[in-house]
């Protein structure tokens, strides 16, 4: 049986796996799900139409699935979906999708939410992901994997951010951040590669020599992005297969990228 405070309140219609924690005072809505070894401690809100997967923990005042701060909402059946082994701090929200997009709002596993960290409305966000206090995420981001965003930023809507990149504290980012860089500001520039990050990963330094090339032909060498794509492509992509995260960047890219 789930381990379910008596101060809790919890709709008939919602599905708690049975080895699931519900602490005092939260409040789980209708077409909740959570799975098997999530703990929610205390006072938490799970509003409604949300799945929750496995080993999450979800800490005190943090406000998950509520509707969405878009003013075209229209109390449509939209919804947000959790993956595995995240951790939620303290006064986080996390806000379902809009029919405008695709209806999901929708995070990955093992991320870390930390305090007062807010995601909109129909993001997406991958796995393995930081995000430090005070993070605000608007609308329709996305979010790609193992990247590092520094406390009291902000994403404008529609932005990318790629994988293994990172994102300096109290940053403004109006265009999207490509793979492996490191942007902050206010506006955000780059500011080389995100190396450090490299070598905790135990990447050798063959593979962080060509990404650093990579980095210099499209952020310093003054091509043309179509100029840096062919050089990617025919001179460095065939000694490095993770040079293909850079020319994603630059394709998929549709604000452009942070320079």
């Amino acid at each position: 049986m789930s381990q379910i405070h008596p101060t809790a309140l919890i709709s008939p219609t919602a599905t708690i796996d049975d080895s699931a924690v519900i602490g005092p005072y939260c409040i789980i809505g209708d077409e909740v799900s959570i799975g098997a070894g999530t703990t929610l401690l205390r006072h938490v809100v799970v509003s409604k139409l949300t799945k929750i997967g496995k080993n999450n923990t979800i800490y005190q005042f943090a406000s998950i699935g509520e509707d969405c701060q878009d003013l075209k909402y229209n109390g449509e059946r939209t919804w947000l979906e959790i993956g595995d082994n995240n951790t939620i701090r303290e006064a986080c929200s996390l806000h379902r999708g809009t029919v405008q997009d695709k209806g999901l709002t929708k995070i990955g596993s093992h991320n870390l939410f930390m305090v007062n960290t807010h995601i909109a409305h129909d993001c997406v966000i991958g796995d393995h992901n930081i995000l430090a206090n005070n993070v605000g995420v608007a609308g329709h981001v996305h979010i790609g994997n193992h990247t590092i965003i520094g406390g009291n930023s902000g994403i404008h809507q529609f932005c990318r951010v790629d994988d293994y990149s990172l994102i300096g504290g109290a940053s403004l980012i109006l265009k999207d951040v490509a793979a492996f860089t490191m942007v902050s500001g206010n506006p955000a520039h780059t500011h080389g590669l995100n190396v450090e990050g490299m070598r905790r990963k135990d990447w050798s330094a063959a593979t962080i020599d060509i990404l650093r090339q990579a980095y210099k032909v499209i952020f310093r060498s003054g091509m043309t992005t179509q100029q840096a794509l062919e050089v990617l492509q025919n001179d460095l992509l065939p000694k490095e297969p993770k040079v293909q995260m850079l020319i994603d960047s630059l394709t998929q890219s549709n604000r452009g990228v942070v320079r």
